[in-house]
């Protein structure tokens, strides 16, 4: 993991065409509970934030405390906070995860596949990653969208596989293989 690190250390400022990627600061706390504590943005990922002191704790306690690979997807035009994509690691197989969340004033105009794909090239090209996955609660099919679009393929659903919200949830599964993304 020390290897991973170094290279998520060196490459916590990501640039796209229309967006940069780089770790969640306090000040983006504003930006964050303008989406975070919006029901409909936020219904498969987590529980509504209450005021803007519980978005402060969770950005110290969640993307500062731990930052490699948790990234603020900022919108270069005019350097809002606009959402996050985490970057999961899994060292032993050589493969991680990708989980995201977007204000839904941006949603349909391709900042999570942007995104995606910035981190899919850091996966694949720069930590020699093998399999990067994703899975989407059932209910989400437009998340599905944005996986197929990064080129992943449907794996399987994982019937009732957690408990969100106090209900049984259905995952989607779909991952990329690094063969996959080279041709």
């Amino acid at each position: 993991m020390e290897e991973y690190s170094y290279v998520l250390s060196c490459n916590n400022h990501l640039e796209g065409t229309r967006i940069l990627l780089r770790p969640v600061v306090l000040s983006d706390a504003e930006d964050m509970y303008e989406y975070a504590s919006d029901e409909e943005t936020v219904r498969f990922v987590f529980e509504k934030h209450q005021n803007l002191e519980e978005t402060r704790r969770n950005i110290a306690n969640y993307f500062m405390k731990e930052p490699l690979g948790k990234y603020a997807i900022i919108l270069k035009e005019t350097e809002k906070m606009i959402g996050t994509i985490d970057f999961r690691v899994k060292k032993e197989n050589y493969s991680a995860e990708i989980g995201y969340t977007l204000n839904k004033k941006y949603w349909g105009n391709g900042y999570i596949t942007e995104a995606g794909k910035m981190i899919l090239e850091l996966g694949f090209e720069k930590l020699g990653l093998e399999r990067i996955f994703a899975y989407h609660d059932s209910e989400n099919p437009v998340s599905g969208k944005v996986m197929e679009r990064l080129g992943m393929t449907y794996e399987g659903t994982l019937r009732k596989n957690r408990i969100h919200k106090k209900l049984y949830v259905d995952d989607v599964h779909y991952s990329i293989l690094k063969q996959d993304y080279l041709s």
